[in-house]
């Protein structure tokens, strides 16, 4: 049984040529295949293989205190789902292009995966304002199952979002809204962007939709979560769409 993890850290890096080869080093020796993307802001990690060569990589990673508190989100699979390791470097570990949109210094309010659950159980939130959901995928994952009633936007590059979202805003002005993504990324910089922008009424969820379906399952979910490897989307019990043997 091969182990996938998605797992980012918003921290700063001082030198992130030398935490990729180190990544990469160790990727490599124990024979890890997926993606990890390093940049000044942080890491942002899908790894898959054997059990203990994923504890093993995460312990270390742990060890060094920028990590210690670093929050992996796990699934399983028959089948190796990406080809290659991959170690890359870039300017953001999620490309948003805007100005005070990395969460270094703060994060943007958040809402767990059973509250929100609860809060949609009862048609509003703890305040009784209306509660709408906002998702911050592009269209094509949001083609393999979203949120019930979410907000969805017609984008294709994350970095579309602010502009696709304009028109909405006004109307969504007396609502709490909840923006989410995969794992928790995306919605984490857009809800910090957007928050500073003044849509004070903005909330993310913690973790994403792999977090909401390891937590509390697909209630209030319609299809699958797409995801960036070779088995293309998980159903809420985390089991992959397509999933070739070993």
């Amino acid at each position: 049984m091969i182990v996938n993890i998605a797992a980012y850290h918003f921290v700063a890096i001082a030198d992130p040529p030398a935490l990729a080869a180190r990544l990469r080093e160790r990727a490599e020796a124990l024979q890890l295949r997926g993606t990890a993307l390093v940049a000044g802001e942080g890491i942002n990690l899908f790894l898959a293989g054997a059990a203990q060569a994923i504890e093993d990589v995460l312990g270390e990673l742990r060890a060094d205190p920028r990590f210690a508190d670093l929050i992996v989100k796990y699934s399983r699979s028959r089948g190796m789902p990406f080809a290659r390791l991959k170690v890359k470097l870039k300017r953001e570990i999620i490309a948003f292009r805007r100005d005070g949109a990395s969460p270094l210094r703060e994060r943007a309010p958040t809402v767990s995966p059973q509250t929100l659950a609860r809060w949609l159980d009862a048609g509003r939130d703890d305040t009784g304002r209306p509660v709408v959901l906002l998702d911050t995928r592009n269209r094509e994952e949001v083609g393999y199952g979203s949120f019930a009633d979410a907000l969805t936007l017609p984008i294709d590059n994350f970095t579309e979002l602010p502009e696709a979202l304009a028109p909405h805003r006004e109307a969504l002005a007396d609502a709490t809204v909840v923006s989410f993504c995969t794992g928790g990324i995306r919605c984490e910089k857009a809800a910090l962007w957007l928050r500073a922008d003044g849509m004070d009424n903005l909330l993310q969820l913690d973790g994403g939709i792999l977090g909401y379906f390891e937590q509390v399952g697909g209630r209030h979910y319609d299809g699958r979560c797409f995801v960036f490897d070779e088995r293309v989307a998980l159903d809420p019990q985390l089991q992959p769409l397509h999933d070739a043997a070993a």
